[in-house]
């Protein structure tokens, strides 16, 4: 007779499947939620608050997305970074409409297509360096907005930090703002790693959004502190078109959205997200500074925010992320991208960068 298999024991309770003080230099996402984002969820839950926004936490972050985005801010919580920049862009554009972008954007390289998938726009991409737009560079694809064979120029989608880790001055975003808004365009600005920006520039995040011109934002939080959301912030009343309906029927409206908002608030109410954006950047830099004296390793963008690009053999980064994830950016070319998180500590780096320097000694 066949053997008859054993029914699998049963879980009694959850386990730890891995190990706390491992970390590496793959993602800021990998890092776990911060203690006082988990303190905040703990004090959200209990009771019956109303479903779908109409909760106390969702009315009080309005009050606190005002103080940094200004007195006209609107915060419309999402799950997830894709989700929050496919219901921006679709709140600024008709169905004919198109974004410039720059082609390291991450609406156009890291999104599955969502944004022409789900969102029915058109990305115009162009080549930029470092990953910075500039106004000369938009006017590459701002053009054709009475020819019907073209899809419309309506929106630049710009980041901040950029998918290359550099970062805008607010000059410079403003300069773009101004350039897009004489040309009937809108802005919407990428911020899934808004705070280190504002952490690298030393200045309020107003001061490079509301105050620059920024019509729409994504503000990030998942890859600073929390466990997850992100918001869809509406800066210019006249720019968020349907913006409720628009997050419904893209799926990204949480019916416990109170556990979002109240991650939020914890993050922005006070200074964490400040305290967490500059030690992730303070990493970064400790990093770039310890591989630049690792012959053979060349850094390929300046080091603004919390990210490292660099170049190496590939032969050396495979054997180095047998002992440290992160992960290629180019693999042909040999370029890799190290993220620091609020969570790495000087000894991860310290740690990495000897390991690296083992590796490239075996290189000779």
């Amino acid at each position: 007779m066949p053997a008859v298999a054993k029914p699998a024991a049963p879980v009694t309770q959850a386990k730890r499947h891995h190990d706390p003080e491992v970390r590496g230099f793959a993602s800021d996402n990998y890092a776990g939620a911060h203690p006082e984002i988990l303190a905040a969820l703990a004090l959200a839950n209990g009771g019956h608050q109303t479903a779908y926004g109409g909760d106390e936490y969702t009315a009080h972050l309005q009050h606190v997305m005002r103080s940094h985005f200004g007195p006209h801010a609107r915060a419309y919580p999402v799950f997830n970074g894709t989700g929050a920049n496919v219901v921006a862009l679709q709140a600024l554009t008709d169905r004919w409409g198109a974004v410039i972008c720059a082609d390291s954007a991450h609406i156009h390289v890291d999104e599955c297509g969502a944004p022409e998938r789900v969102g029915g726009l058109k990305l115009l991409t162009v080549p930029t360096e470092h990953g910075k737009l500039t106004p000369e560079l938009i006017d590459r694809e701002a053009h054709g907005w009475d020819d019907e064979h073209r899809a419309m120029p309506q929106v630049v989608s710009l980041a901040q930090n950029t998918e290359l880790g550099t970062v805008y001055t607010p000059d410079e975003i403003r300069a773009i703002c101004e350039h897009a808004h004489e040309r009937g365009m809108r802005v919407h600005l990428d911020g899934a790693r808004l705070a280190n920006a504002a952490a690298a520039l030393d200045v309020p995040m107003r001061a490079f959004t509301h105050a620059a011109g920024v019509d729409v934002l994504s503000f990030g939080g998942t890859k600073n502190g929390m466990l997850f959301g992100e918001a869809v912030v509406v800066l210019d009343p006249d720019a968020g078109r349907a913006m409720k309906h628009l997050r419904k029927l893209s799926m990204q409206l949480a019916s416990k959205m109170r556990f979002v908002s109240v991650q939020l608030e914890a993050l922005l109410a006070k200074d964490l997200w400040l305290r967490n954006a500059r030690h992730a950047n303070t990493m970064a830099r400790r990093l770039e500074a310890g591989v630049r004296a690792v012959p053979g390793v060349e850094i390929l963008h300046p080091v603004e925010a919390n990210a490292v690009f660099a170049r190496l053999p590939h032969e050396v980064s495979e054997r180095l992320q047998k002992r440290y994830r992160f992960y290629f950016w180019d693999e042909a070319a040999g370029d890799v991208r190290w993220m620091c998180s609020f969570d790495t500590t000087p000894e991860d780096v310290d740690g990495f960068v000897q390991a690296l320097g083992e590796e490239m000694g075996r290189a000779g």
